[in-house]
Parts: C-alpha cells; structure tokens; sequence
C-alpha cells in the first residue's frame, strides 16, 4: 500500500536512512540521524512537498518525497525527488511503483519538473530512473567526498 507519510513511521524511515548513511553513497550524509531529526524533517518537507511510504505487511519497505531544489524563486516549479528501500525490499518491483505514484502527486500539485541527483555508480538507480522516464543532464566529477573517496554525481530530469 502507498499512502502519504505519518509522523508514526519516522522510526522506521529513519532506520532504513541510517543504513544508506552507514553503508553506501546514496546520501552524502555520513552521521546517523536521530528519530526526532527524521520528525522534523518530515514535518519541514510535508508542508509543501508530498512525501510518500510504501507498506509491506505492516511495514515501512520504502519512501520517496519531493523537496526544494534551490532556494532561488525562480526555480520553485522544479522540485528533487529521494527515494530510498529497506534493503530486504530492494529489487521486488516496489520502486517503480512508489516512484510512479510520487511522480503523480507532484504533478498534481503543479511543479513542472523533478531532478534526481544520484551518486555514481549506482546501476539500480540510473535503471529506475531511466524507467520512470528521466534523462541524465549531467554528471558532476569528484562532487562528494565518503568513505575516502572522491563520488560523482549525476543529475536526471524529468519535465512533467
């Protein structure tokens, strides 16, 4: 089942975040979050942006939202998507279907484009990109720093 995040699943949410901070460059944050920094930040994106969760036999197995893309007026109408599987979830076909759904509710609310910014190499993600319709725009070389080493960065759109 899809439906819009809750403040109840922030445990969850967080736990699946924590692992893709621990154990991967999917985000360049590189310290765990705590339950109440989770509760904060879906309370701040939620009162613009849809964020949705993906339920599996009671379950949080994933969640995709929309947040600001740059701060800049005039870059209101594009939004950044984030998704993110508990890794016993990944690979079971939940990620077209929680990112379709995503995509329908931020066109709904009238943004005209959404940015995906993705650490490379990361071969599932670029697959579900290019699925759900995106091009790549471009790739920033060396744009982060984890693990001891230098990440690039890639950029996908998709104009609604």
């Amino acid at each position: 089942m899809i439906r819009m995040v809750d403040e109840k699943d922030a445990t969850e949410i967080t736990d699946i975040y924590n692992h893709y901070v621990l154990t991967s460059t999917a985000t360049f944050e590189v310290d765990t979050i705590t339950v109440q920094d989770m509760k904060a930040r879906i309370a701040a994106i939620t009162g613009t942006y849809p964020w949705l969760v993906l339920e599996e036999d009671g379950a949080v197995a994933g969640y995709a939202y929309a947040s600001t893309f740059r701060e800049r007026a005039a870059y209101h109408p594009t939004v950044e998507s984030s998704i993110y599987f508990s890794p016993s979830f990944c690979g079971k076909g939940g990620g077209s279907r929680l990112y379709a759904a995503l995509i329908d509710e931020v066109r709904t609310r009238g943004f005209h484009s959404l940015i995906g910014v993705l650490a490379l190499p990361n071969p599932a993600s670029v697959a579900l990109h290019r699925k759900m319709g995106f091009s790549c725009c471009g790739v920033l070389l060396e744009a982060g720093h984890k693990f001891g080493a230098y990440v690039d960065v890639a950029y996908y759109q998709l104009v609604l």
